[in-house]
C-alpha cells in the first residue's frame, strides 16, 4: 500500500502508469503466455498472484500495477463476486489500464499455486489463512509477500520462518512502516542515542470499532466457498451480519485489534527497543465493552509485556477516547533524555523531557518495491521487514490475547500485579471508560501473569496458556510438519 502523502500517491501513481504504459507497448500480445516460460532475472517483470482482495488485497493489486518491473497475473479469492463489487471494479479498471491486460480470476489458491506464470503470492485474506497460504506458496516455489500478522498464532508463525530458510524464499511482512522513509530515520535517531536509554515503548490503538451488532446465524454469501474461506479454521456457522471484515473480532479467524491495526504499532514499539526476540513475561487487561454485540475480541486492553531491561506496553481503544501526547493511532518512545512520537507511519518528533521539540521527521517509501528489490537480489537483507521481523511483532500480538483469554473477571486491586507504568496506564483506561459511561469494571478480565521462554518460544510451567500457542487444524487444511 501507498503510505506517503496524497501528493506523493498521485506523483508516483502517474510516474508508473507511464512506466507500465512503456512496458505494455514493448511486450508482445501473447505476453502472458510466453511469460510462463521466462526464468525471473535481474531485467525481467515478475509475475504476482494477489490472494484474497475484497480489502487491503486491492492495495496490493494497484502496487504491483504500478511497477515498472511487475505485472498481476493471478487474482484469487474465495468470494467470486469480489471482482464485481464496486469498490473493486475501480481498482482492476487501473490494474489494467497501467499493464495493458486484467489479471486472470481464480477462486482456489490451490489451481493459483500450481501455475507457472507465477513468481510471486502477495497474500491479504483472512489472518487465519496467512500462514498457511505463505508455506504452500513457498512450498511452491514462490517468493511471498504476507500482510500483517504473518499468522493466527505463534507456533504457526515460526513455521512461516523455518520454511522461508528451508527453501530459500524471500518473505516480506506488511508492516510497511519499515519502508518509510520518515519512520527508519525516527527509529535511527532513537537507535543512535537521541533521547538516550530507551526503557518503555508504548504502542496505541485508539481506534473507533463501533458494535458489529447481536450475535445471528447466518448464511454465508451464495458466491463464497464456504469451505474454502474457512480452511484451517473450524467448520462453524456464521455468527455475524457481515460476513466480510467482521470476521476479526472471532477468535477463530482474527486477533482483535491488537492484530489488526495494532499490529503495525507493536512493530514499531519493539523495533525501537531493539529487540530481537521475544518477551520474558507478559499480562494483559481489558474487555469487550459499551456495547453488547456478536464480537468475541477486547474492545479495550492493556498488554504489559517484560523484556527485562527495558518494557513494551500496549493500549487498545476502540470506544470513543482523548488521545495521548497527541497520538491515537501510533507510538511513543521514553528515554533518559527525553522522548519520541509518532502519529503515523510515515513520520515522527523527538522532545525533551518538558516538551520542547528537538527534532521533527518525515518522509514516505515504497515497501512492495521493497520487497521486489529482494525478489531480484535474493539477499534476505534487502528485506525491510523480513519474515522473522513479522513473527516476532504478530507473536507479541498472540501473548498478549493469550494472557487475556485466560482472564478472570476483575476484583479491585488486581492491577496491582502490573509495572508501575501499566499501573498508570490502568489508571487512565479506567478514566476513559468511565468517560463512557462504564463504570462495571468487573466486566473486564485479567490475565495471569505468563511467564516466557524466548528461546523456546513456549510459557514456563502453564500448559494451558501454551495449548493456545497453536491451534487444531482442519483435515486437509493443516501446517505441513
Amino acid at each position: 500500500m501507498w503510505f506517503g502523502n496524497r501528493r506523493e500517491f498521485v506523483r508516483d501513481a502517474v510516474v508508473f502508469a507511464s512506466a507500465a504504459a512503456v512496458f505494455a507497448q514493448e511486450m508482445p500480445t501473447s505476453a502472458q503466455e510466453k511469460a510462463a516460460t521466462r526464468k525471473v532475472g535481474a531485467n525481467d517483470r515478475i509475475r504476482v498472484a494477489v490472494i484474497g482482495f475484497h480489502g487491503q488485497g486491492r492495495a496490493h493489486l494497484a502496487g504491483y500495477a504500478a511497477l515498472p518491473d511487475t505485472v498481476v497475473t493471478v487474482m484469487c479469492d474465495c468470494d467470486k463476486a469480489v471482482p464485481s463489487m464496486d469498490h473493486v471494479k475501480k481498482t482492476l479498471a487501473e490494474v489494467e489500464s497501467r499493464q495493458g491486460f486484467m489479471p486472470e480470476f481464480v477462486q482456489d489458491i490451490r489451481r493459483v499455486l500450481e501455475r507457472k506464470d507465477v513468481d510471486v503470492v502477495s497474500i491479504a485474506t483472512p489472518n487465519h489463512w496467512h500462514a498457511l497460504a505463505a508455506i504452500w506458496a513457498i512450498q511452491a516455489g514462490k517468493d511471498v509477500y504476507v500482510e500483517k500478522p504473518v499468522s493466527h498464532n505463534v507456533w504457526e508463525g515460526r513455521r512461516i520462518v523455518d520454511f522461508a530458510r528451508k527453501y530459500n524464499r524471500i518473505v516480506q511482512t506488511g508492516t510497511q512502516s519499515r519502508s518509510m522513509a520518515g519512520m527508519r530515520e525516527t527509529l535511527a535517531f532513537i537507535h543512535s542515542g537521541g533521547i538516550g536509554k530507551v526503557t518503555l515503548a508504548r504502542g496505541l490503538c485508539y481506534k473507533p470499532r463501533p458494535s458489529i451488532g447481536p450475535k445471528v446465524t447466518a448464511e454465508p454469501p451464495s458466491t463464497v466457498d464456504y469451505d474454502l474461506w474457512l480452511g484451517p479454521a473450524p467448520k462453524k456457522p456464521v455468527l455475524r451480519k457481515r460476513f466480510h471484515y467482521d470476521w476479526h473480532w472471532f477468535w477463530d479467524y482474527g486477533n482483535g485489534d491488537l492484530g489488526n491495526q495494532g499490529i503495525h504499532e507493536m512493530d514499531k514499539a519493539r523495533w525501537g527497543l531493539q529487540k530481537n526476540a521475544l518477551c520474558q513475561a507478559v499480562i494483559s487487561i481489558g474487555g469487550r465493552v459499551g456495547y453488547e454485540d456478536a464480537g468475541e475480541t477486547a474492545n479495550t486492553q492493556i498488554c504489559i509485556f517484560d523484556y527485562g531491561d527495558s518494557q513494551l506496553i500496549f493500549e487498545v481503544r476502540g470506544l470513543p477516547t482523548k488521545d495521548l501526547l497527541g497520538c491515537r493511532i501510533g507510538n511513543i518512545w521514553y528515554g533518559e533524555k527525553g522522548y519520541v512520537v509518532s502519529t503515523n507511519y510515515n513520520s515522527g518528533a523527538a522532545f525533551t523531557p518538558d516538551g520542547q521539540l528537538i527534532k521533527k521527521f518525515q518522509g514516505g517509501g515504497n515497501h512492495f518495491a521493497n520487497f521486489i528489490q529482494a525478489v531480484k537480489s535474493r539477499k534476505v537483507s534487502d528485506l525491510h521487514a523480513d519474515i522473522e521481523e513479522g513473527h516476532l511483532s504478530s507473536a507479541l500480538c498472540h501473548l498478549g490475547n493469550i494472557s487475556y483469554r485466560l482472564g478472570k473477571p476483575y476484583v479491585p486491586g488486581a492491577e496491582k500485579e502490573l509495572s508501575k507504568e501499566g499501573q498508570e496506564a490502568f489508571a487512565r483506561m479506567v478514566e476513559h471508560l468511565r468517560e463512557n459511561k462504564v463504570t462495571q469494571l468487573e466486566l473486564l478480565r485479567v490475565g495471569p501473569l505468563l511467564k516466557f521462554d524466548p528461546k523456546v518460544e513456549r510459557f514456563v510451567g502453564n500448559d494451558e496458556a501454551n495449548a493456545l500457542l497453536s491451534r487444531e487444524y482442519r483435515k486437509g487444511f493443516e501446517i505441513p510438519a
